[in-house]
C-alpha cells in the first residue's frame, strides 16, 4: 500500500527513521524499479544549520516549503541528483528526508544497465548510484509520492535494528544523529 500524506506529516527525523525498510518504486519506460530503503537522512528548516532551508526559501528548495509527500529532487556537485521526500510537521517551516541508499527488488537489468555496474550490492548503495540507476533527474522533482506517480514509496519489510549516526558529507550540525539504516546483509 502506498504511503500517505499522514505517513509525511510527522517531525522529519521519524518519519526519515520510519522510511527504512519502505519501498521506493519508479515506473520507468513501462517498467518497474524498486527496492527496499536501506539508508536515509532528515534535514528539517531553520533550525537544520545542514538543511537547504536553514536561511530562506530559494528556487531550489522551495519544494521543501510545500506541502508534505511531494518528491524533491536536486542536482549536486554539477553532476548528481539527490532524490528526498518531503516531511515535516505542522509545527516545522520546512523539512525533507534524503534516500541515501535503497537495496533493488525488481526491474534489477535495468538498474544494471543504467549504472553500467553488476554488482548488485553497488548498484544503489549511495544517493547518486540510486537516481543513475533509476534515472532520475529534475523532470522527477516536486511529484506526489503518496499516489500512484512515476515514484511513490509503499510499504515494505519489518525492520529489526536501526543505526543511528551522524549525517553524511555535511560540515554544519555535525552533531546530529539524524543518518539512518540497516545493515542489507542482514535482511537480503
Amino acid at each position: 500500500m502506498i504511503l500517505d500524506k499522514k505517513f509525511y506529516e510527522r517531525e522529519t527525523v521519524t518519519v526519515a527513521k520510519e522510511l527504512i525498510g519502505k519501498t521506493l518504486t519508479r515506473k520507468f519506460k513501462g517498467k518497474k524499479l524498486s527496492g527496499i530503503i536501506t539508508e536515509t537522512e532528515a534535514y528539517r528548516g531553520k533550525d537544520d544549520l545542514a538543511s537547504h532551508a536553514a536561511t530562506k526559501m530559494t528556487d531550489r528548495n522551495k519544494v521543501m516549503f510545500g506541502p508534505v509527500g511531494m518528491s524533491y529532487v536536486y542536482f549536486t556537485y554539477g553532476m548528481y541528483f539527490m532524490l528526498n521526500v518531503v516531511a515535516k510537521s505542522k509545527r516545522q517551516n520546512a523539512g525533507a528526508v534524503l534516500i541515501r541508499g535503497i537495496f533493488p527488488q525488481e526491474g534489477i537489468k535495468t538498474m544494471i544497465r543504467n549504472r553500467g555496474i553488476s554488482d548488485l550490492s553497488k548498484i544503489t548503495n549511495g544517493p547518486a548510484k540510486i537516481t543513475m540507476a533509476m534515472d532520475i533527474s529534475m523532470k522527477e522533482n516536486n511529484i506526489d509520492v503518496t499516489k500512484n506517480s512515476i515514484i511513490y514509496i509503499s510499504d515494505g519489510i519489518p525492520i529489526k535494528k536501526i543505526k543511528k549516526s551522524p549525517r553524511i558529507g555535511i560540515s554544519k550540525a555535525m552533531e546530529k544523529k539524524w543518518n539512518f539504516s540497516i545493515n542489507p546483509k542482514d535482511y537480503f
